[in-house]
């Protein structure tokens, strides 16, 4: 697994005017991590237990393509994605980890999916 202090974190160029609160992804060697920065701006929060979700590499751009609204393949293992009523957007993983947006955030990072700004590298 790959230390999470050695990661560049990427936020959507669309993020600038939401007061840095964001989707930040990071490409590790076999999988993509994703993260809440709203996480960081409490300092009672241990940086070391930042919850994070994992998508294998391989099923990053089945992830992307759901994101964007796509249905994704059944077969996969990706993390759940819901809309409530308000517009906030919950990312479950299997394991039960769960991140949560604004749908502000969330528009912001749909927006840099469609710019290609997280095409796997």
């Amino acid at each position: 697994m790959t230390s999470q202090d050695r990661l560049v974190w990427r936020t959507s160029s669309y993020s600038g005017t939401n007061g840095g609160q964001c989707v930040q992804v990071a490409f590790g060697e076999r999988s993509v991590l994703i993260r809440d920065s709203k996480y960081l701006r409490d300092p009672a929060n241990d940086p070391a237990a930042q919850p994070t979700i994992a998508v294998l590499a391989e099923d990053w751009n089945a992830f992307l393509r759901a994101a964007n609204g796509v249905e994704p393949d059944a077969w996969r293992d990706l993390p759940i994605i819901t809309c409530d009523g308000s517009g906030e957007v919950t990312v479950r993983a299997v394991d039960g980890t769960a991140l949560t947006y604004t749908a502000a955030e969330w528009v912001a990072f749909v927006a840099g999916v469609r710019d290609g700004e997280f095409a796997a590298v």
